[in-house]
């Protein structure tokens, strides 16, 4: 796993698969990045993981030229025994690599946010694997070096006789690859463990990293928080892992909001409160899993979209039917208008 995310889902597919039982055999590798915020939500995750009973395996896999071999060597054994692998992300190339070493016939798809709706339809169509926002780009270099291993590792997620390929996710599947099993995630191992979440009287607002990723104009992106801000009083704005210093020091000298670096994935900070009772984001992966963490609660979740005029000149050709459709596929959340004239908000709690 390469991120809080990808871990927490983990946990929540052993939950859902009854494994919570410290002798069922699994083990949870971490392939730590360098981000220090990431590394340290992976490190909380990681003491929630062994809490559960899960032995937990941390590899500085990017700490330094050697690491990527010795990360490899050390797990080659692992991986040559285990009969199933479980992986947060089929785009990294670190974990296409690793299964190219596997042996395995059961292989899982945990739940990655929003790359996992790209995922699943690449595969669907035999495409090659690219994450969404760097489509339509000419392929680099690096890309083309390792296009081999990608590609190897396409087959291998491609279900065949004696291979079984399980996807967990609770993201909308619209295109299932044929013989590939779509397994609901419905976060009940979050909301068994935490919660119900203690409810503040105004709103929060959630980050998304769309301008470090190249697609969002980054003055565009200030607008558009500070008119949310100001149209339903926002008092908190919970940032993304990957959102820069900068950015976000930026964002707190002109709209005022305290800027919360959550220690943990969000769908465990909303759970266990205090949470505002409305949460506003922008297009990403909570519009879809906040609801159901939050399921039975007071709670309401409201998506802005992205206004075309906010992408970046080299943003992909296909980012904004790519954005309008993770809104548009979420379920029990409101959908905003483009800020700064924004409605009232009549959004419905979640159940």
């Amino acid at each position: 796993m390469e991120s809080p995310v990808q871990l927490l889902n983990v946990l929540e597919w052993a939950h859902a698969n009854a494994l919570q039982d410290p002798g069922a055999g699994l083990t949870l590798v971490v392939l730590s990045p360098n981000d220090p915020m990431t590394r340290g939500q992976l490190r909380r995750m990681a003491e929630l993981a062994r809490g559960e009973g899960y032995e937990v395996r941390w590899e500085e896999a990017r700490g330094g030229p050697a690491a990527p071999f010795q990360t490899i060597g050390g797990l080659a054994p692992l991986l040559r025994r285990a009969k199933r692998i479980v992986m947060g992300d089929p785009f990294s190339r670190y974990v296409q690599l690793l299964l190219t070493i596997t042996r395995a016939r059961d292989l899982v798809v945990v739940d990655d946010g929003t790359a996992t709706m790209e995922f699943v339809s690449q595969l669907a169509r035999g495409e090659r694997l690219v994450r969404w926002h760097r489509r339509g780009g000419r392929p680099g270099a690096r890309d083309l070096v390792f296009a081999p291993v990608s590609a190897s590792a396409r087959r291998r997620l491609t279900p065949r006789s004696g291979r079984r390929v399980e996807v967990f996710s609770s993201m909308p599947i619209t295109e299932t690859p044929e013989g590939v099993h779509i397994t609901v995630n419905d976060f009940a191992w979050t909301r068994a463990r935490f919660g119900p979440p203690r409810l503040t009287k105004g709103a929060d607002l959630v980050g998304t990293s769309l301008v470090e990723t190249g697609v969002v104009d980054s003055d565009r992106y200030l607008e558009a928080v500070k008119g949310l801000t100001k149209t339903y009083g926002a008092t908190r704005y919970f940032a993304h892992r990957r959102e820069s210093t900068d950015k976000l020091r930026r964002l707190a000298v002109e709209t005022g909001l305290e800027i919360v670096r959550p220690e943990l994935p969000l769908e465990l900070i909303a759970r266990r409160g205090p949470i505002g009772r409305t949460i506003l984001s922008f297009p990403s992966t909570v519009v879809h899993t906040l609801p159901l963490a939050l399921v039975g609660t007071e709670v309401r979740v409201a998506v802005c979209d992205i206004d075309p005029a906010w992408l970046t000149e080299t943003a992909s050709p296909r980012a904004q039917g790519f954005l309008s459709g993770v809104t548009g596929t979420a379920r029990d959340v409101h959908r905003l208008s483009a800020v700064p004239t924004l409605p009232a908000l009549p959004v419905v709690p979640a159940t």
